[in-house]
């Protein structure tokens, strides 16, 4: 089973979350190339994008659709949700890049919360898969 049709499964509530997590953190932050000042911002949620969403995919391709899954977004999306909030702070950042910043950084925070619970009740053995894609 691949991760889609894992998705597909999930509530509605889910599959409308990770569409628009995929929005708010992957797609609006490249808006940010638009202007000079925050072309820095853009490329920081470019990096941090492109190995969380590659360590996702990792842990569901070997562990399934398990409460690990958001490991990834822990490590990458941590550390650029401290970096975002700092930049909201700047003086010489528009308002519609701040505003962009300020979503990215909502919808990175809403996750995190999600990812850190879902690693804790994993660490605390909650383990089984929901979904495996080894099983197909």
């Amino acid at each position: 089973m691949t991760f889609q049709d894992a998705v597909a499964h999930q509530p509605l509530w889910v599959r409308l979350w990770l569409d628009w997590l995929l929005f708010g953190v992957v797609a609006l932050p490249l808006a940010l190339f638009i202007w000079k000042q925050s072309r820095e911002v853009a490329l920081a949620a470019l990096i941090a994008n492109i190995p969380a969403g590659l360590g996702t995919a990792w842990i569901y391709h070997y562990m399934g659709y398990v409460k690990l899954l958001g490991l990834a977004h822990i490590i990458f999306w941590t550390p650029l949700a401290v970096y975002l909030y700092m930049q909201i702070k700047r003086s010489d950042l528009p308002n519609w890049p701040r505003w962009i910043v300020i979503v990215a950084l909502a919808t990175i925070a809403i996750s995190l919360a999600f990812d850190y619970s879902d690693a804790l009740r994993y660490l605390l053995g909650e383990r089984t898969a929901t979904f495996s894609p080894l099983a197909n």
